[in-house]
């Protein structure tokens, strides 16, 4: 499967439901990353964001306030590409 495809609707909503979480602090980054992103989500970026959702809520926290760093095999370039947009604040 191309890497860059667009996921599908369905695909889309999978993952949608698969990023809800317990912290709302992490909700709010999620979310975020949804709204400005969810018309080209691909492949890469589920995968990624796949793996983010194996964590804990307060290890994905720490990635996401940038207290660690991602470690191992969590450290793909795709996991690293999602977080800086996970990461990046609202445009003005």
């Amino acid at each position: 499967m191309d890497d860059h495809a667009l996921l599908d609707e369905r695909a889309l909503s999978k993952l949608r439901w698969r990023c809800r979480r317990g912290l709302l602090e992490n909700d709010l980054f999620i979310e975020r990353f949804f709204a400005r992103h969810e018309s080209g989500i691909t492949h890469r970026q589920a995968r990624a964001m796949n793996a983010l959702m194996d964590l804990s809520d307060n290890d994905l926290l720490d990635l996401l306030l940038r207290r660690t760093e991602p470690q191992g095999a969590l450290a793909t370039d795709e996991v690293v590409e999602l977080l800086g947009q996970l990461r990046t604040p609202q445009a003005h």
